[in-house]
């Protein structure tokens, strides 16, 4: 089983490939929905779900997808379960594990991801159904005086524990400590918090004996918050991400694939071809785990009509392959204006 683990890491981060992260719980998908207009039916988001899942021209790009517990168990419009759609594909199913970021006790503004309750009873349902991968992710916020080292300790530890339980369930962590983008801190606070979440996150998971070939790394890129001007340029972006992971993650990863946070999709596709171009003889597959930077395109495109299904795929084909071309560095912002076909 060890050695599938390893293999199934790898196939994750394969060349130009990378990974979709459709795993918005219950109430991020209905406000996604809502922001289209379109009511948060089980029916609509299975719906469109299936739009991106029977996406066959997206598939050489994606390596694999993260589900939502509902998710999991939906089918196709045929009858087809959603894992077995994505299999069929060459496409590999995950499973968003944790319950969520909760306030952490005796430490105002900050968070701890819960979940570690049932978590050994839930994996093994999971990989029943069909996932061969799980996803937890955990929130550092960056303000006055914080994130204090309790919240960034407590939040390793539950990250370790999660990546332990699912390798022993045969499934692939994906381990994502998130510093979030939200606040005025520039490039270089950025960079201090996230080296230093990443160095506990990796001493959490060697003392929980997690097997560092078996997982992958899903952390933010290293950018000024969102309310800091100037931002910095692409550059400094993919130059402080590399620094920070050259400093702190084992070259025994086989892959980072990063979140895309509060970036527009153009700025997530160029930032991770910087990075990719800039650094191309790195230990470890510098790829993609997107949300809203694959998807956003696609939802306002689609808007619920069922006639717009085909003209949705062809915009989600096309992030997809941008970003898989940024996975070699080879992709240009002239790429952009090329409308893939219907």
């Amino acid at each position: 089983m060890t050695e599938d683990l390893g293999q199934i890491a790898k196939s994750l981060v394969a060349p130009s490939k990378g990974i979709l992260a459709a795993d918005e719980s219950t109430g991020t998908i209905e406000k996604r929905l809502s922001s289209i207009n379109v009511p948060s039916t089980e029916d609509n988001r299975r719906a469109y779900r299936e739009l991106l899942f029977s996406t066959a021209k997206a598939a050489p790009f994606i390596g694999g997808v993260i589900l939502y517990d509902e998710t999991l168990r939906q089918s196709a419009a045929d009858g087809t379960p959603f894992p077995e759609l994505l299999a069929n594909q060459g496409i590999i199913p995950g499973i968003k594990v944790d319950q969520g970021a909760k306030a952490l006790a005796g430490a105002g503004g900050e968070k701890i991801t819960e979940g570690l309750d049932g978590l050994r009873e839930r994996l093994a349902e999971y990989h029943a159904l069909g996932a061969r991968f799980t996803k937890w992710r955990a929130v550092i916020t960056i303000g006055d005086e914080i994130p204090s080292r309790y919240c960034i300790d407590t939040n390793a530890h539950s990250l370790a524990r999660y990546a332990a339980l699912s390798q022993e369930a045969g499934l692939v962590p994906i381990v994502e400590p998130e510093v979030l983008m939200d606040g005025a801190h520039d490039i270089e606070r950025c960079r201090d918090v996230t080296e230093a979440t990443l160095s506990q996150v990796f001493r959490a998971l060697f003392d929980q004996r997690v097997v560092l070939e078996h997982m992958l790394l899903k952390p933010n890129m290293v950018i000024a918050g969102s309310a800091c001007a100037p931002p910095g340029s692409i550059g400094d972006v993919a130059d402080a991400t590399v620094v920070s992971l050259v400093r702190t993650v084992p070259g025994a990863v086989p892959g980072v694939v990063f979140l895309s946070g509060g970036q527009s999709e153009e700025q997530a596709t160029a930032h991770l071809n910087a990075m990719n171009k800039r650094h191309p003889d790195l230990p470890w597959q510098l790829s993609f785990s997107y949300g809203r930077a694959l998807q956003a395109s696609v939802l306002t495109t689609w808007g619920g009509d069922p006639g717009k299904i085909a003209a949705a795929q062809a915009v989600y084909e096309h992030r997809a392959r941008l970003n898989g071309a940024a996975r070699s560095g080879t992709y240009v912002a002239s790429m952009e204006s090329e409308v893939a076909d219907a």
